[in-house]
C-alpha cells in the first residue's frame, strides 16, 4: 500500500496517489496529468479512479485528461453536477483500490458537493483522510466561494454547514488518522493556514481554531468569515471550467509551443492584440524587455499572479521565455485556465535584441543608494505589498498600493521619478512593468525590497504600534 503526497509549491496544492496491489486511485489532480500516469506505470499499476474532493475554484483539475487517458473513473460527493460523464458517489460508498477501501464522506461547506475521502487499509483499520478543502493544517475552507456561481449561497449558510461537517462527520474520527488537505500555506482558499502538508486528526483537535469542542454554531461563523480577504477574480471561473469541461492539456502546449522570429512575433501581436507576458526572473527583464510586455517571473507564485492581474481567461498571450522555459510556462498558465498562449519568442530577447527592434528598461537601486536618493530628492516610494505587510512595518512615508489592486491607484503616480518595492523585488518588478505599459515610466525599483531595507538601519522604518485602551 502507498499513499504519496504530490506537492507544487506554486501554488500551494497536494495531489494525492494512493496504490495497492496494483490499482491505483488519484486524489484532486493538476492540469498536468503524465507524472501521475508515469508513477502508475512505474508502480505497474492501473488508475481506476479519479477522486475530486470539490469543484476546485483555484486551479483546473486534471480529472478529464487523467480518465480519457487511463480510463479511470471520474468520482464525486453527493450533490455534484457535472456536465461530463462521472459517478456521484453516495454518502458513506465504499471504492475498492487494490486492498484499501476508500469511504466517501459528505462534508459539504466549503462548497455544497465537497467530500471527504477517508482511507481504510487491507485489515479494517482506517489510515487517514483526505480533506480537500474541507479541513486544512490549522485552518478550514473559506466558505464565500460557493456564491460567486450560485447566489443563494451565501458565506453563512456554507460556514453553517462547515461546522456541522466537522462537528458530526470529521471530528469523531481516531485521533490517529492522518489529515492529507488539498492545499498548504500560501493558497487563497484559506486565511491561516499551516506550512506543515499534513498532520494528525487528534493534533488538529487541539491546535485548530476551528475544531475547538467548545465553539458554538455562532462562534464558528463569526471567526471563519472575520477577515476573510475577496476572492482572487479568476476563481469562478475556475470553478466553471471544472464543472462544464476544458480542452486538453496536449492541445494547449501544442498551440503555445509555436516559436515565432522576431518579425513574426511581432506581427502576432499587432494582429491579435495579444498580451506579451515575459516569464523570466526580474533581474534580467528590468535590463530589456519588448516595450508593453508584461513581466510575471517563474520563479515564485506565477499561477497566482496571473490569475490575479489578467482580467480575461480567454486573453490571447505570446510569451518571451528563458529558452528551455516555453513549455513550463504554458503548463503553468493552463493549471488556472489561461489556456489562449499562442507561441513564443524563438531565441528570447537576444534575437529580439539581436533584430534591432526597440526595447526598454526599468531603472533599478540598491538599497544603499535608496538611502542616497531620500536624503538628497523627494522622490515619491510606494510599497506595493498588501495591506497587512505594509500596516505591520514599512519604510516611513511610503504609500501603500498593493499589487492586487494596483489599477485602483493609478491616479496616485507621479508623473516625475518615484521608488517602489515589496518583500523581495518580485512583486514590485510586476507592479513596474504595468506601470510602464500603463504609460507611467518613471518608476525606479528597489532590489532586494523590504527584506534588504530592513537589514540597512540607516533608513528609517514604521512599525505597527497597538493602540492601548483608555481606561
Amino acid at each position: 500500500m502507498k499513499v504519496e503526497q504530490i506537492y507544487t509549491g506554486c501554488i500551494a496544492h497536494a495531489a494525492y496517489y494512493v496504490e495497492s496491489n496494483g490499482e491505483a486511485a488519484i486524489f484532486d489532480p493538476l492540469r498536468e496529468v503524465q507524472p501521475y500516469i508515469d508513477q502508475a506505470n512505474q508502480d505497474q499499476a492501473q488508475i481506476k479512479y479519479v477522486f475530486e474532493t470539490h469543484f476546485h475554484a483555484d486551479f483546473v483539475s486534471g480529472h478529464l485528461d487523467l480518465a480519457k487517458k487511463t480510463g479511470a473513473d471520474i468520482v464525486y460527493g453527493p450533490t455534484a453536477k457535472p456536465n461530463f460523464e462521472a459517478l456521484i458517489a453516495k454518502d458513506s460508498q465504499e471504492f475498492k483500490v487494490g486492498d484499501y477501501t476508500i469511504r466517501a464522506m459528505h462534508t459539504p461547506g466549503h462548497t455544497m458537493e465537497s467530500t471527504t475521502y477517508l482511507l481504510i487499509d487491507e485489515n479494517g483499520k482506517p489510515h487517514g483522510i483526505i480533506t480537500g478543502d474541507t479541513l486544512f493544517i490549522g485552518d478550514v475552507g473559506r466558505p464565500d466561494l460557493a456564491q460567486h456561481v450560485i447566489a443563494d449561497l451565501t458565506e453563512e449558510k456554507l460556514a453553517a454547514h462547515l461546522y456541522d461537517s466537522l462537528r458530526n462527520k470529521i471530528m469523531p474520527l481516531p485521533d490517529d488518522l492522518i489529515v492529507y488537505p488539498n492545499h498548504g500555506a500560501g493558497s487563497a482558499c484559506g486565511k491561516m493556514m499551516s506550512q506543515e502538508t499534513t498532520d494528525t486528526l487528534g493534533n488538529q483537535k487541539k491546535t485548530n481554531y476551528a475544531l475547538r469542542p467548545d465553539m458554538t454554531k455562532d462562534e464558528f461563523i463569526n471567526e471563519l468569515l472575520d477577515g476573510l480577504a475577496p476572492p482572487p477574480g479568476y476563481f469562478p471561473k475556475n470553478v466553471l471550467m471544472n464543472i462544464q469541461g476544458y480542452e486538453s492539456i496536449d492541445d494547449i502546449i501544442a498551440r503555445g509551443e509555436q516559436p515565432l522570429e522576431p518579425n513574426a512575433f511581432e506581427a502576432a501581436a499587432n494582429e491579435s492584440r495579444a498580451l506579451i507576458l515575459d516569464t523570466r526572473e526580474a533581474k534580467d527583464f528590468h535590463k530589456a524587455f519588448i516595450p508593453n510586455s508584461v513581466n510575471i517571473g517563474l520563479d515564485n507564485n506565477f499561477a497566482q499572479w496571473v490569475g490575479e492581474l489578467i482580467p480575461d481567461i480567454k486573453q490571447q498571450i505570446l510569451l518571451v521565455t528563458d529558452p528551455g522555459k516555453e513549455e513550463e510556462s504554458i503548463i503553468r498558465l493552463a493549471r488556472v485556465g489561461y489556456d489562449h498562449a499562442i507561441g513564443y519568442l524563438k531565441g528570447g530577447m537576444e534575437a529580439w535584441q539581436a533584430s534591432g527592434r526597440e526595447i526598454d528598461s526599468i531603472d533599478r537601486i540598491s538599497v544603499k543608494e535608496l538611502e542616497d536618493r531620500l536624503k538628497t530628492n523627494s522622490a515619491k516610494v510606494f510599497d506595493v505589498r498588501k495591506k497587512s505587510e505594509y500596516q505591520s512595518q514599512h519604510l516611513k512615508n511610503a504609500e501603500n498600493t498593493p499589487l492586487n489592486e494596483l489599477n485602483k491607484y493609478l491616479a496616485e503616480f507621479p508623473k516625475t521619478e518615484f521608488i517602489i518595492y515589496c518583500e523581495g523585488g518580485y512583486r514590485s518588478m510586476i507592479a513596474a512593468s504595468i506601470l510602464k505599459q500603463r504609460g507611467i515610466d518613471k518608476v525606479v525599483d528597489v532590489i532586494g525590497g523590504f527584506e534588504e531595507i530592513l537589514e540597512h538601519e540607516a533608513i528609517p522604518i514604521t512599525n505597527y504600534v497597538c493602540p492601548t485602551t483608555l481606561l
